[in-house]
């Protein structure tokens, strides 16, 4: 299946999964899970929430995670900041990397706002190196901005 075939099953399983359900939590959830186990070569894949100023671990699927990251910091704080996606083919290459798993060479954040205020970022990692690229951006952008339902 190519990866555009598979986002688009992913999607149309998101919107199942999300229909009549108006739960933050719960659909960060789901979503977190459904990315996680539908994905090839993915490590993890998690919300941070936007709350007090900073990011606080929400809903994710993987190895224990940081619980704090500050705006600014790390893919996650970039991310949330300048409020546009990341896509981190080696993030040990990114100035400013938070290695909450050693294992990660590759990242992905999709920052989620609702009327441009910030939601959460959704946080995709990979043991590989350039995992991730654009149809994997906007799919998940899709996907992500189903939450806020």
């Amino acid at each position: 299946m190519k990866k555009s075939e598979n986002y688009q099953l992913l999607y149309k399983q998101a919107q199942s999964l999300l229909q009549d359900e108006h739960d933050l939590i719960a659909n960060m959830s789901n979503i977190s899970a459904l990315l996680y186990n539908g994905l090839k070569d993915v490590s993890y894949a998690g919300f941070y929430r936007y709350q007090k100023q900073e990011l606080i671990l929400g809903p994710f699927q993987g190895p224990v995670a940081c619980m704090h990251i500050t705006l600014g910091k790390g893919v996650c704080g970039v991310a949330a900041k300048t409020r546009k996606t990341q896509i981190v083919p080696d993030v040990h290459q990114f100035s400013g990397h938070i290695a909450c798993d050693a294992n990660t060479n590759s990242e992905i954040v999709i920052p989620v706002l609702k009327n441009n205020n910030l939601i959460a970022v959704l946080d995709l990692d990979s043991n590989s190196f350039s995992r991730f690229d654009q149809v994997d951006a906007d799919y998940l952008s899709q996907i992500a901005a189903l939450i806020l339902n």
